[in-house]
C-alpha cells in the first residue's frame, strides 16, 4: 500500500524490471468495472471512454498533443471486471506521463458536450449493429445461452434504453464511487524499480481519496450460469445475405480449472490455430469460408466454448455437417501424433513471444491479477501442456464437446438455408429477431 497523511493512494504495486530498453509500461487497474453492483448497463465502458475526452482543463486534442509530444501512449477502458488506465512512456518522460495519467484519473472533464456527442455515437453504433450479421449473431448467442441475471447475457456497452439516459450527473456519480484506490493495483514493467514505482505513485496520486460510498462487485462464485445446456438451433433472418454467420456454443470452464492445459491442446487441434481441423477443412479443402475457429472464453466468470465461422449461403447446412462431424471425430478417436506435437509446440513455443516487450509483460501481469493466479502458474502450465497425451485430448473432447449441450445460432437468408438446416436434426429450431 502507498499512503500519505492517511490518504490511500494505491492499494498495491507490482513491478517487473527489465532495464534493457528505457521504456516504462504502466497499468492502473481498478477492480470493479461493469460488474459493480448498481451499475447501469453500459455506464462503465461509457465513462471509461470519456476519460480521454479531456482532463485537468485540457481538451481531448490538447491531451493527445501532450501525450504525443513526450512519445507516450495513454488509454483508458473498462471491462466486466476492471477499469484500466494504461501508460506506455519513455523513461525520460515518465514523470510527465504519470502526471497526464493522474489528470485523467483525478480530474476528468466529463463535459456535457462530450457526453452528448459520445452518447449519440453509441446510439448510432447500436443502429449499425442491426445491419451487421456478425454483431447480431454474437448478441443473440449470448442472450440465449446465459440467463438474464448473468453478466454475459446483455451487452457490456448497454442498449438504447439504458444509454439514452446517460448524462453528466450519471457519469460523475459513477466515477466518483468506482474510482476507489482501495481496489487498485498499479502494475509496472520495463525500466523501473519498485522504489521508483512507489515514488511515482506517492507523487502523482496523492490527491486520490477513497470515496465515502463503497461499491462492491458481484463475486464470480456468486454468478450462476445456465442450469441446463441443451441442443437447439436459433435462426435470425438476414434476407439476401451472401453469407451465413454460424456460432455454436456449449459449456465453458474456469481459467483455474486443472484441465486447462489439456483443454488448450484439444482446442488448438480442433479450431484454435490456422492449421486446426476446422479451418483446414472449411477454408483450405472445401473453400466454404475465409476462416473458421473455436475458443474457450476465459474470465473470472466462466464464459462459453464457441465455434464460429462465416460461410457461403449455399453451403450453410454442409458446413454444419463438417463441424459436427469433426466434433464427433475428436470424441471418438485419438488425435494423431503429428497433430499432438504440433499443438503442443504451437502453445509452448508460441508463448515465448508473448513476454518480449514491457507491454506484453505488463499485460501478462494484469491477466494473472485478473484471474488471481501467481505468475509462477505460467511456466508450470507450459510444462503440463508439454506432457498432454492423445488420451488426455480425447478425454477432454468427450467431456467438453457434447453436441447435446450445444446451441447453434445462425444469421442468414432463411428462405435459402432454413430447410437444409432443419433436415440435420441438430435440435429444436426457432426463429428470433434482434433489436437493440
Amino acid at each position: 500500500c502507498v499512503a500519505e497523511n492517511n490518504i490511500l493512494m494505491v492499494g498495491k504495486i507490482q513491478v517487473a524490471r527489465n532495464a534493457e530498453v528505457p521504456l516504462v509500461e504502466a497499468r492502473l487497474i481498478i477492480n470493479g468495472g461493469a460488474r459493480l453492483r448498481g451499475t447501469t448497463p453500459g455506464l462503465a465502458t461509457f465513462t471509461a471512454g470519456l476519460l480521454g475526452e479531456g482532463a485537468g482543463g485540457m481538451t481531448a486534442l490538447k491531451l493527445a498533443e501532450e501525450t504525443d509530444f513526450i512519445g507516450a501512449s495513454l488509454r483508458a477502458g473498462a471491462g466486466y471486471e476492471n477499469v484500466t488506465l494504461s501508460l506506455s512512456v519513455p523513461k525520460r518522460s515518465v514523470d510527465r506521463g504519470f502526471q497526464l495519467m493522474a489528470l485523467m484519473l483525478l480530474k476528468p472533464t466529463f463535459s456535457s458536450v462530450d457526453i452528448n456527442r459520445q452518447r449519440s455515437l453509441r446510439l448510432a453504433g447500436f443502429t449499425s449493429e442491426r445491419d451487421s450479421p456478425n454483431a447480431v449473431a454474437g448478441k443473440v448467442f449470448y442472450r440465449n445461452i446465459f440467463p438474464a441475471s448473468h453478466p454475459y447475457h446483455g451487452d457490456i456497452d448497454g442498449d438504447s434504453a439504458s444509454v439514452v439516459n446517460f448524462d453528466s450527473v450519471a457519469v460523475r456519480n459513477w466515477w466518483a464511487t468506482a474510482a476507489d484506490p482501495r481496489r487498485t493495483t498499479l502494475v509496472l514493467s520495463g525500466d523501473v524499480t519498485l522504489q521508483e514505482a512507489v515514488s511515482w505513485a506517492a507523487k502523482h496520486f496523492s490527491g486520490w481519496k477513497a470515496p465515502s460510498v463503497i461499491l462492491s462487485s458481484v463475486p464470480a462464485r456468486d454468478v450462476s450460469g445456465p442450469t441446463q445446456w441443451k441442443s437447439r438451433v436459433i435462426l435470425v433472418d438476414k434476407p439476401d445475405a451472401a453469407q451465413s454467420v454460424i456460432m455454436i456454443g456449449g459449456p465453458g470452464m474456469s481459467r483455474s480449472d486443472p484441465d486447462y492445459p489439456a483443454v488448450m491442446v484439444m482446442n488448438t487441434i480442433l479450431g484454435g490455430s490456422f492449421s486446426a481441423r476446422l479451418n483446414d477443412l472449411l477454408r483450405e479443402q472445401l473453400g466454404y469460408t475465409y476462416g473458421a475457429g473455436s475458443d474457450f472464453s476465459f474470465a473470472p466468470v466462466a464464459g462459453p466454448f464457441v465455434i464460429g465461422t462465416d460461410v457461403r449461403t449455399d453451403v450453410t447446412d454442409s458446413s454444419l455437417v463438417v463441424i459436427f462431424r469433426e466434433i464427433a471425430a475428436m470424441r471418438e478417436k485419438p488425435v494423431t501424433d503429428v497433430e499432438l506435437a504440433r499443438a503442443r509446440n504451437y502453445l509452448v513455443l508460441g508463448s515465448l513471444s508473448d513476454y518480449e516487450t514491457a507491454s506484453q509483460v505488463a499485460g501478462a501481469m494484469s491477466t494473472a491479477l485478473l484471474f488471481r493466479l501467481p505468475l509462477a502458474t505460467i511456466p508450470a502450465e507450459l510444462a503440463r501442456i508439454n506432457a498432454v497425451t492423445a488420451a488426455d485430448v480425447q478425454r477432454m473432447a468427450k467431456f467438453r464437446l457434447n453436441p447435446a449441450e450445444m446451441t447453434v445460432v445462425i444469421v442468414g437468408d432463411l428462405a435459402k438455408i432454413r430447410a437444409g438446416i432443419e433436415k440435420l436434426g441438430l435440435g429444436p429450431v426457432e426463429v428470433q429477431t434482434y433489436e437493440k
